[in-house]
């Protein structure tokens, strides 16, 4: 099955670019095979190596892309023009208002409605909201093209 792909072929058309990249060659390779259902053994048969070191080169690679989605993320939180802190305890029903208002404020458009905001809070959130309930500090940012972002926040107080 490893021998439909034509690895070159799938990370050029990907844009893939190892000094641009937080991804080795190899872990690009492994996760484009991955990513189109190929099986551990076979990446390996086809590498020369074994499948647990695959694995661990998935492992590697996936652990990668997170930490670089989360420093993302995090200068995402740093540029946004609007941030509001949620401190635990708040309803997440009075979310929205208290982030429409900031954004009135910085005449900033958000790309959500209420609902929708809502539910993107409490995803992204995770664990930090229960139900209704915010359990954790967050602090939501909106971009200046109304993009929002949710994250944890350790010191959300030192926001406010």
């Amino acid at each position: 099955m490893s021998g439909e792909y034509d690895v070159d072929e799938l990370l050029d058309r990907a844009g893939f670019d190892a000094d641009d990249s937080v991804l080795t060659r190899r872990q690009a390779e492994v996760l484009a095979l991955r990513e189109r259902g190929v099986a551990q053994a076979a990446i390996a048969d086809r590498l020369g190596t074994s499948r647990a070191n695959v694995s661990s080169v998935e492992a590697s690679a996936r652990e990668n892309v997170e930490k670089a989605r989360e420093t993302v993320a995090f200068a995402e939180a740093l540029r946004a023009p609007v941030r509001v802190v949620v401190t635990a305890g708040t309803d997440l029903y009075d979310v929205p208002s208290r982030v429409y208002d900031a954004c009135d404020e910085a005449r900033v458009k958000v790309n959500h409605a209420a609902p929708e905001l809502m539910k993107r809070v409490s995803d992204e959130a995770g664990d930090a909201v229960e139900g209704r309930e915010v359990q954790e500090d967050l602090l939501i940012g909106v971009t200046t093209g109304g993009e929002v972002t949710v994250r944890k926040s350790r010191e959300a107080g030192a926001e406010a």
